[in-house]
């Protein structure tokens, strides 16, 4: 898997099914951004090869490819990257401190726990496993949390979709694949749901 020269400004090392590859892609297309996605699959292996390290050390994605010599990973990073400038980008300096504040709680305190146990349920096919008890009653910590901040605002930060949404939506729309239950979430289940009527927001597709 050789760096490329590109012929459009960006190129995406992903897998579609991943919900901090497809954070990317919703700030991709939202932003109109052109891009070339390159699926990888990390369950083959296919980020530990000579050739990926080579791009990013620590064998993850997503990555992005700005150039033919420049490589951004982390999703968050990218994110921010990406939206620099832009709508989804706050220009207010509390602002930006609120997004920051968002996409750290979703490193922290969401995704451990929504996004592994998906990963242990959908990708792993571990329905019992041992960790499963701890990793969802602080995955639901999280949605509460989520819950409590919704209740009183439309989106997490300067009342409209922003890399904030964008990066807690990825997990959160498909929390019911780890085997959450947002039922008794009604402001998060109404955030996703004015996510996705936003222009450029999709669902994430299942794995094959």
């Amino acid at each position: 898997m050789q760096p490329i020269s590109l012929n459009v400004p960006h190129r995406v090392y992903g897998m579609a099914s991943s919900g901090n590859c497809h954070k990317v892609k919703l700030a991709l297309d939202i932003l109109h951004i052109p891009y070339r996605w390159h699926e990888t699959d990390i369950m083959k292996g296919e980020s530990r090869t000579p050739e990926f390290l080579r791009m990013n050390p620590n064998g993850r994605v997503p990555l992005l490819q700005i150039d033919a010599n420049t490589f951004l990973p982390e999703s968050n990073a990218i994110l921010c990257y990406l939206a620099d400038g832009s709508d989804l980008w706050p220009g207010d300096r509390l602002a930006r401190a609120q997004a920051l504040q968002w996409l750290f709680f979703e490193q922290y305190s969401h995704e451990p726990y929504i996004a592994v146990a998906r990963f242990l349920h959908v990708f792993l096919k571990r329905h019992d496993d041992a960790r499963l008890p701890d990793i969802m009653k602080r995955g639901y910590a999280a949605l509460g949390v989520m819950e409590t901040h919704l209740t009183q605002h439309e989106f997490f930060v300067a009342k409209r979709l922003t890399i904030a949404d964008i990066a807690l939506f990825a997990y959160t729309h498909r929390a019911a694949d780890g085997g959450f239950d947002l039922a008794p979430y009604p402001a998060v289940r109404a955030w996703v749901d004015r996510c996705l009527q936003q222009p450029g927001m999709t669902e994430m597709p299942t794995p094959p």
